[in-house]
């Protein structure tokens, strides 16, 4: 086995549970069903020796993370180019609020989020480069076994996107990445093996009902 790296979204928060933008620029704690969706995957992967663990510095992903990290006796630590996408002037609005005062920002975002900015924002394309570029730097201080990457929705959609050749301007609709889903990729001989997408059989069925994003 090479590295195998796990992509996990952090639990849920206010944000993610009511649909409004969430990126960089705000810092939600999880909530409680959220902290409980942390404590479920850590139990799920206790036997698993995580070689490294890292995190975005969000406290979102952070308190994942260290939940995790107690659970398997590792240390975390935190990469801010695992932070979430940073959306601007969109942060804690819904997406019909945003179509409604960013209109024209909004249709090309969503027409091609990679070359076209949320409001102030970010593109996909400088996310994704961001975050590959922790991948790099695990992928050279581990050379086998497992590591953890806590992170959020956009950041490992787009991750997933460049790993696996997919257009990154499609990251919104290729694959999905609900609150503690957990996608594997493998990196082997042919390059990178997505073994598992957004996962989440470690939450019980009250957590997997919840509703949100």
């Amino acid at each position: 086995m090479g590295v195998r790296l796990h992509l996990l979204r952090h639990g849920q928060t206010p944000s993610s549970r009511d649909n409004v933008f969430c990126g960089s620029g705000i810092d939600p704690e999880l909530t409680p069903d959220g902290v409980k969706m942390a404590a479920a995957f850590a139990s799920a992967y206790a036997a698993t020796e995580w070689k490294a663990i890292y995190s975005s510095p969000l406290r979102r992903a952070a308190a994942t993370a260290q939940t995790i990290a107690d659970r398997a006796g590792v240390a975390y630590s935190t990469r801010d180019g695992l932070a979430e996408i940073d959306y601007g002037q969109w942060d804690g609005m819904t997406a019909t609020a945003v179509d409604r005062d960013f209109h024209d920002d909004y249709v090309r975002w969503t027409a091609d989020p990679a070359w076209n900015a949320p409001t102030g924002g970010e593109t996909a394309i400088a996310l994704a480069r961001r975050v590959l570029g922790v991948v790099e730097e695990v992928t050279k201080d581990v050379h086998d076994g497992n590591v953890l990457l806590v992170s959020h929705k956009a950041s490992i959609r787009s991750l997933l996107c460049t790993l696996l050749g997919i257009d990154v301007g499609r990251f919104r609709y290729r694959l999905a990445c609900p609150v503690s889903s957990v996608s594997i990729v493998e990196f082997g001989p042919y390059g990178p093996l997505a073994l598992t997408v957004a996962d989440r059989s470690h939450l019980d069925t009250r957590l997997l009902a919840l509703p949100g994003t």
